[in-house]
């Protein structure tokens, strides 16, 4: 659980020169949601996607480090907004017009891994906002925003009082509500400048907007510690009178299940493992009957 909320929390970034190809990729149970994307060049070709034409024809044409395509993030969303997995060959035709034709170009992507279910919460300024989960599932913190938007929140319409529609939002928000509600089943900050800061010029309302999860997780308290006091002896004998092979089945469950996810989430790989251990079994086969013919003859 830990692990797959690390890769959801991250924020990816790739890149691809023009030729190359671009791979996005999330982890199961995760979609691509673009955050940003820029195509074409705004630093010198020896620092970042080196030119594929001759020397001699290089020198020729003025590099242009002052090019860039306005439909890059566009076509982004529509290649590969809300799948797990995309890929695509990077050149200059899928962006429209070229605007420094003769000057390589490369593609910068940047993305995060979006739980396929999330809720999304809203606090206006100064109210409580509760996560909560069911039992046995635990809260996992996707984005928090704390300050004002630029297309505001329904929940807490804008008041004009003179003050310009000017967005503005807290650096530290996510990391806060990571830091209180993150892992635990439930919890409870109030959205205001005390907890998070004041982002926003004086007089400007703000609100508190978390998208968040809720996924499974395993006790993590040793078995004698979830026990009430008092109990420990009936514990211990009743723990004495229960089938030995409870623990035993238990434990081959998790490994089939932990087999089964390693399995979906690195198809390739297992099937070279599976592909190894046939192999290896057939030699090992193979060596046994030859000492056995060998035996025989002697």
């Amino acid at each position: 659980f830990a692990g797959y909320m690390s890769q959801v929390l991250k924020n990816y970034t790739d890149h691809a020169c023009d030729g190359e190809y671009v791979s996005l990729r999330c982890p199961h149970r995760t979609t691509i949601s673009i955050q940003s994307s820029f195509y074409g060049r705004i630093v010198p070709s020896h620092q970042l996607c080196p030119s594929r034409y001759p020397h001699s024809y290089a020198t020729l044409i003025k590099e242009d480090v002052a090019c860039s395509v306005g439909t890059s993030l566009q076509k982004m969303l529509d290649e590969c907004q809300d799948r797990r997995s995309c890929q695509f060959l990077v050149n200059s035709r899928l962006f429209g017009t070229d605007p420094c034709p003769g000057t390589g170009k490369y593609l910068l992507v940047w993305y995060k891994c979006r739980p396929n279910e999330y809720k999304s919460k809203v606090a206006c300024e100064d109210d409580k906002l509760r996560l909560s989960c069911k039992k046995s599932m635990v809260i996992a913190i996707y984005s928090a925003i704390f300050g004002r938007t630029q297309g505001g929140s329904l929940e807490c319409p804008y008041q004009n009082l003179g003050m310009p529609m000017i967005e503005c939002q807290s650096a530290t928000a996510l990391q806060l509500m990571i830091k209180r509600c993150h892992g635990k089943r439930s919890c409870s900050i109030y959205a205001s400048t005390y907890e998070f800061g004041d982002p926003c010029y004086p007089g400007i309302q703000k609100h508190l907007n978390v998208i968040y999860t809720c996924d499974n997780t395993p006790l993590l308290l040793p078995v004698d510690e979830t026990e009430p006091p008092g109990l420990s002896s009936s514990s211990s004998s009743s723990s004495s009178m229960e089938p030995v092979g409870v623990g035993t089945e238990m434990a081959l469950l998790s490994n089939i299940l932990a087999a089964y996810a390693f399995i979906t989430e690195n198809p390739e790989r297992a099937a070279l493992y599976f592909v190894s251990g046939v192999c290896i079994g057939l030699v090992l086969t193979l060596l046994a009957l030859v000492l056995r013919v060998s035996c025989r003859t002697d």
